[in-house]
């Protein structure tokens, strides 16, 4: 059984449509951040391809990498965990382990995996998302009542920015969008 290690504040979580951004926001998150490397829409081998690259960029920062995929996967990638349902696998507690959740059951379940449980979760959707846009938010009350009663530490995530950050007054939150920078006009 490894230590748990102390997760990082803050997450930033990559999509298909933040992929242009990655390299730039990485360099801009404060050292000891964490990268969860998503890309699902990508075929496996560019979607390797692509992990390598923004691992290197990512560790080049100082941040934590993370990979959504299976525990074999992360470990033969070289992730430094794993994130969504490779995290409740069984033989997994070797990595960092980021579960997602909706729900107090969802959160149970995770606190409930394997040997020790993971080592955080994901809770979302905070606030109204691009990804969701008509999914039933949790809002402040709803994050805080689920967040505060978890046994495994909680990242804020859905619609997440600095400035929802702050209003939420919760220190640890991720964002897909919210941590890429916009274009400039």
């Amino acid at each position: 059984m490894r230590p748990r290690q102390s997760l990082p504040l803050l997450w930033l979580l990559s999509d298909a449509r933040n992929d242009a951004g990655l390299e730039q926001a990485l360099a801009a998150l404060p050292a000891g951040s964490g990268f969860v490397f998503r890309h699902y829409h990508l075929p496996d081998e560019v979607r390797h391809a692509r992990f390598a690259e923004l691992a290197t960029a990512a560790r080049q920062a100082g941040h934590v990498v993370v990979l959504s995929g299976d525990a074999a996967t992360a470990r033969a990638w070289g992730a430094d965990g794993v994130y969504g349902a490779g995290a409740l696998e069984r033989g997994a507690e070797d990595l960092l382990r980021l579960a997602t959740a909706h729900s107090g059951e969802e959160i149970a379940r995770a606190a409930a995996a394997g040997v020790d449980g993971v080592d955080g979760v994901f809770l979302s959707p905070v606030f109204a998302t691009r990804s969701h846009p008509d999914a039933k938010t949790l809002g402040i009350h709803g994050f805080h009542v689920l967040a505060q009663q978890s046994p495994i530490p909680v990242i804020a995530l859905g619609g997440m920015t600095k400035a929802r950050a702050d209003e939420l007054g919760w220190p640890r939150w991720g964002a897909i969008d919210g941590l890429i920078a916009p274009p400039a006009c």
